[in-house]
């Protein structure tokens, strides 16, 4: 049967969780990833209640929604990354604290390790998320980069997120992380590296995102074919490279949106991504969890991007063949 089509809540956080699911269902989604912000799933309430998750379930259930992931993505990013001002707008109040930065990446740290107690509270085996990084600064190599930097971010990596994952595997939980610009791995090579650092440990795996790797010129198919066992949850995103002759990818300090910019998110099916070739890597490497649709994209109303991306999702995707279509003339 074809995967299920879900819609990742984060970009509909301003609205309540009903709200939300009351528009999924309309739109045609088979089910919800839940962010863990807004009113939609929030971790320390999870804990704190033996009743909290229940009532999510049974108002999923009620528009007949299916669940199979969280995501934490604010969250996760303080773990690794150097603390600024800009941190404070992405995390809850509890986690920034006084926001002093190695108090930051503490509470970003446990929280993280909370959200895999909630997700098995919930009943769900999958968190996606980023990680961070310490090095994403480090991208261009001047002033000249030794290699010590870079095996130091590495390194911190598995300092930092051994512990975390080592709670997620207590719980049952696979962490899938977003690879995508400003985390610790961000392309086939640097997610190869992250893989190595934490001993490809089975807690650790992919939230696979093709619009990401689209815009850097990495091909999405490749990466499933290189990861084929890693592949824990995956989003449905596009994006489109629109060169022009005066940007490039760097997008030259350019908000999204900006004509101006050199590439840009996408709603499905309207961007470069080739989804064709993806479904059918999914197939080959017998991916069978959701397609999740994370819809961004400045020039459109999002309730309409919302669903047609369902519509073209549930229309791209198929069961593969079990038998080679020739194979009648060698019955």
């Amino acid at each position: 049967m074809p995967r299920p089509v879900t819609l990742f809540t984060g970009q509909w956080a301003d609205l309540p969780l009903e709200d939300v699911c009351r528009k999924a269902k309309d739109f045609g989604y088979d089910g919800l990833e839940l962010a863990c912000w807004g009113d939609h799933f929030e971790v320390d309430k999870a804990l704190a209640s033996d009743g909290y998750c229940p009532a999510k379930r049974e108002l999923l259930e009620r528009y007949d929604l299916q669940l199979f992931a969280i995501s934490n993505h604010l969250v996760g990013q303080a773990v690794l990354d150097a603390i600024d001002a800009r941190h404070k707008t992405i995390l809850p109040p509890y986690v920034w604290g006084d926001g002093n930065p190695a108090g930051v990446n503490k509470r970003a740290a446990e929280e993280m390790k909370n959200t895999a107690r909630a997700a098995q509270r919930l009943g769900v085996e999958v968190v996606n998320g980023f990680t961070g990084s310490s090095i994403w600064h480090l991208n261009y190599s001047f002033p000249p980069v030794p290699p010590s930097m870079i095996d130091a971010g590495f390194d911190l990596l598995a300092e930092r997120w051994s512990p975390i994952l080592d709670v997620f595997g207590e719980c049952g939980v696979r962490f899938g992380l977003e690879v995508h610009p400003t985390e610790i791995a961000f392309d086939l090579y640097t997610a190869q590296r992250a893989l190595e650092a934490v001993d490809r440990r089975e807690e650790f795996g992919f939230n696979f995102d093709p619009s990401h790797l689209h815009w850097q010129f990495v091909d999405p198919v490749e990466f499933i074919r290189d990861f084929p066992d890693r592949i824990y949850h995956v989003h449905i995103k596009d994006a489109i490279v629109k060169q022009d002759g005066r940007s490039g990818i760097i997008a030259s300090h350019l908000g999204f949106g900006d004509p101006r910019r050199g590439w840009d998110f996408r709603s499905p099916g309207r961007g470069g991504v080739d989804f064709e070739e993806i479904v059918r890597a999914l197939n080959d490497v017998n991916y069978q969890g959701p397609l999740s649709v994370e819809w961004e994209d400045s020039g459109m109303d999002r309730e309409h991007g919302a669903r047609e991306a369902c519509e073209f999702v549930k229309h791209l995707d198929f069961t593969p063949s079990r038998r080679a279509f020739d194979a009648a003339f060698s019955e």
